[in-house]
């Protein structure tokens, strides 16, 4: 664990020295990549995140979603730090809640919702050559993906990074899953085929 510490650390250090207007451009250009992605082209329901501080942008990306008739999901944070989902209803529809972090305020359609997706979006710190992500270190997301695999439930699993972000080698733990695939502003980068039922 020492080691993903240190690493997201590092990382995050990093993500402190972008500017506002970094964080801006990157966002619209991970927008107009991510869109391009047959994942996200194709899909009916996409489970995504709102992005704070300095994460890469999701916002852009959300609306355009949004607007092309695609079902957003977004996460809720529960006091044990697992997640609910609500559908995401547009920027004015969020609320500030625990972490820093932007939340629906529509109805909870409960853990199981993200079951429906057929991409997910996955917040992230780095993703290695493997397609191996680390996360932010709270379990959130091992949880989902998880519960994911548990329903034999097989939807794109994909992080939008910075292109410093896309690392040699994270440190991994025996739960930890790999991607389909990373978008940074620089192009996406596949890592495996997207399972098969």
């Amino acid at each position: 664990m020492s080691g993903k510490g240190t690493v997201r650390r590092e990382l995050l250090d990093a993500r402190r020295l972008l500017s506002p207007e970094d964080v801006r451009e990157a966002s619209l250009v991970l927008a107009r990549r991510a869109l391009e992605l047959p994942e996200l082209t194709a899909a009916r329901t996409v489970a995504a995140y709102v992005s704070v501080g300095r994460e890469p942008g999701t916002r852009a990306l959300l609306d355009a979603l949004r607007t092309r008739g695609v079902r957003v999901l977004l996460p809720v944070l529960l006091d044990d730090n697992d997640l609910e989902w609500a559908e995401y209803e547009g920027p004015d529809r969020l609320v500030p809640a625990r972490r820093g972090l932007m939340e629906p305020d529509g109805p909870l359609l409960g853990h199981k919702a993200v079951l429906e997706a057929d991409t997910v979006l996955l917040p992230g710190l780095a993703v290695d050559e493997r397609g191996m992500r680390l996360g932010r270190g709270g379990g959130s997301y091992d949880r989902v993906l998880a519960r994911l695999a548990a329903a034999a439930a097989r939807p794109a699993l994909v992080v939008l990074l910075y292109p410093n972000e896309v690392v040699a080698r994270v440190p991994e733990e025996p739960h930890d899953h790999p991607v389909h695939a990373v978008v940074t502003p620089e192009g996406v980068r596949r890592f495996a085929d997207r399972p098969t039922a």
